[in-house]
């Protein structure tokens, strides 16, 4: 791989913005490409489980975050018939990792972080304000064509189309990927019927709902909630039948109306951000179309429900990269590398992140009786166990996918054996 060629990251969100970083880190030359003319603020993601702490030390960020971010060492499961089903206590992995709680801070803290490092950083570039409307892989190289009206902070001056010339292309571009979509790789899975709108205020949760932790998962068959605290406010999910409309359902007075059936509170919540989106479980059918990556949200999108989307992400970007830099200092084989890491994150997706989002959600909104009480008895006797709530802990940290497949891990020897007699 040519070190005078850069690494093309289409999409500057946390994880395009953490794979340009460590690159960057890595002395890899790094073009970043996004749409959007600056960075966009978005509340939607906001926890940071362990595993993901411990992988952003590599870029000298976690400090930062964990001064302006909100640490919280339980969380709890609940009823909103029944009250607290179970509470979890994260401090149980204190001898297995230094980040024995989640950070709670906003997505957009950490984009911001990163884009203030890497406009000053002179082994990188930002083309924002430059829309993907072109892939090729050249055999030796990528091509990516962006046009764009204009930009700032780096933003193609005059507006036009531009050809980019790089070693490797990592798309970063969320759930309707461009680079996805142009390099022809299907994104198999469901959409969920209903749609879930989070509504952000700064009203103290705490004092309206004694007794609930930082977060809270709700279960319920007719309206479930997902309640969370973040440095900036309190913030409640709640599903939207298929059959209400966008405009119908984040009207003020039906925001308030969900949210005064959560806690009444007289002259209503002050309401500071609300966002309604589609949910989806998809996993791409390759992480890897030659020297083109996906990572994120354009490799797999999840229910939001267990705070792991944005952290396996991550994990997606810090696995390629450190196999990138391997193969532009060390010579590693590179198909052995990159073939490992579509491997390893896909595995990961399906296993670990779907599986256990489609789990969380499900066990909130389950209407069956007999069912709904079969949870509550499950995550009760978890919780009572230390050595069985530290298992669960470890996964839903994704310390154990981190741990079991490793993060950026040489291939296995077998793989190397394999593609050297195939050569």
């Amino acid at each position: 791989m040519s070190l005078d060629l850069p690494v093309i990251v289409v999409g500057a969100g946390p994880v395009g913005m953490t794979a340009a970083a460590a690159l960057a880190h890595a002395g890899l030359p790094v073009t970043v490409v996004e749409a959007n003319p600056e960075p966009r603020p978005d509340w939607r993601a906001s926890t940071f489980h362990a595993a993901t702490m411990e992988l952003l030390e590599d870029i000298d960020i976690t400090e930062r975050m964990r001064a302006e971010g909100l640490t919280v060492p339980r969380y709890q499961f609940r009823d909103r018939r029944d009250g607290l089903i179970a509470e979890f206590d994260l401090s149980l992995l204190g001898a297995e990792t230094r980040y024995p709680y989640r950070l709670q801070l906003n997505q957009q803290r950490l984009v911001r972080f990163l884009f203030d490092r890497l406009r000053a950083d002179d082994r990188v570039e930002l083309r924002f304000g430059a829309r993907v409307t072109g892939v090729a892989d050249t055999g030796d190289g990528v091509e990516v064509t962006a046009r764009t009206d204009g930009g700032t902070d780096g933003g193609i001056d005059g507006g036009g189309e531009a050809r980019l010339r790089g070693s490797y292309l990592i798309g970063a571009d969320g759930a309707a990927s461009a680079v996805r979509k142009l390099s022809g790789v299907a994104f198999e899975g469901v959409t969920y019927r209903e749609r879930f709108l989070i509504v952000s205020t700064t009203v103290d949760l705490r004092e309206q709902l004694p007794g609930i932790a930082d977060v809270n998962y709700v279960a319920d068959p007719v309206e479930w909630l997902f309640i969370l605290h973040t440095p900036e406010a309190w913030r409640v999910l709640w599903p939207v039948p298929a059959e209400v409309s966008d405009e119908e359902a984040t009207t003020p007075e039906e925001i308030q109306r969900h949210l005064r059936a959560v806690a009444p509170l007289p002259g209503g919540y002050p309401i500071v951000d609300r966002q309604i989106y589609r949910v989806h479980q998809r996993v791409a059918e390759s992480f890897r179309v030659g020297r083109v990556l996906l990572v994120g949200d354009a490799a797999h999108v999840n229910s939001p429900i267990g705070g792991v989307g944005l952290n396996s992400g991550i994990h997606d970007a810090f696995d390629l990269t450190r196999r990138l830099a391997r193969i532009a200092r060390d010579g590693a084989d590179p198909d052995a590398e990159l073939d490992t890491f579509d491997a390893h994150r896909r595995r990961v997706a399906l296993e670990y992140v779907q599986a256990d989002t489609e789990r969380n959600t499900q066990r909130l909104r389950e209407t069956d009786p007999e069912r709904r009480r079969a949870s509550h008895r499950e995550l009760r006797a978890l919780a009572a166990d230390p050595d069985r709530a530290r298992a669960w802990l470890r996964r839903v940290s994704l310390l154990e996918s981190a741990r079991r497949f490793g993060i950026g891990t040489p291939p296995p020897e077998t793989l190397l054996t394999n593609q050297g007699a195939s050569r």
